[in-house]
């Protein structure tokens, strides 16, 4: 479940990334130090002790700047460290199988990419990650692309069916993709890329969480 505090901070979540420049812990410290106060832990090729590990030491960091930590995939690590809950991808573990096993006072969020699927989501999941916007070498198995006018049509369908269920975009999102990503409807933003290839991670999260408190200003 995300309490109102946690939802303050939904507009702008950041993915734990590596590339020849930085590790997974340190992408996640950048993240912070910039403002973001929303990191997924994500590692897709890493074992389940080196998640573990990082997760542990990830954690206490995340309390120290009142974020929330989300572990993509591994429920039970996340229940173990104490994170505040989960995301699940298409082919991870069930979305009722995860609830039964975390209750309720952990997030859970699900992976959609059409509108049937946030419907079936709606029904556990607290959030939804829905994407890929456009192509992006962060993820492997991208559905398809949706753009702007698809992110239009399933807001759109979401709110004629009143499925209110909070949806973040993701997916190959620049700064200059931010205001109309969220003018098209969803509810947040969630990106690696953008901040990992930047010449200054940090700068580019600043940037990020200063275009969307300017929105707040509108």
């Amino acid at each position: 479940m995300i309490t109102q505090s946690q939802l303050q901070n939904f507009a702008f979540q950041f993915i734990t990334h590596c590339n020849e420049m930085t590790d997974y812990y340190s992408s996640a410290l950048m993240a912070l130090e910039g403002g973001c106060r929303w990191i997924q832990l994500r590692m897709k090729d890493a074992s389940i002790d080196e998640i573990y590990t990082i997760a542990e030491n990830l954690l206490p960091i995340c309390r120290s700047y009142d974020a929330v930590f989300i572990i993509d995939d591994h429920i039970d690590i996340a229940k173990k460290v104490g994170a505040d809950g989960v995301h699940l991808g298409k082919n991870d573990m069930p979305i009722t199988e995860a609830r039964s096993i975390l209750g309720d006072k952990f997030i859970i969020g699900a992976t959609c990419n059409t509108f049937e699927e946030i419907c079936e989501a709606s029904k556990t999941a607290d959030y939804v990650g829905c994407g890929p916007f456009r192509f992006t070498q962060t993820k492997k198995n991208l559905a398809p692309t949706l753009g702007l006018e698809g992110y239009r049509q399933i807001v759109w369908q979401c709110r004629e069916q009143q499925i209110n269920i909070p949806i973040v975009a993701i997916g190959g999102i620049t700064l200059a993709d931010i205001n109309d990503v969220l003018d098209a409807g969803p509810n947040g933003i969630a990106v690696s890329g953008v901040v990992l290839n930047s010449s200054n991670p940090v700068a580019a999260t600043a940037q990020i969480v200063k275009i969307l408190n300017d929105r707040k200003t509108l």
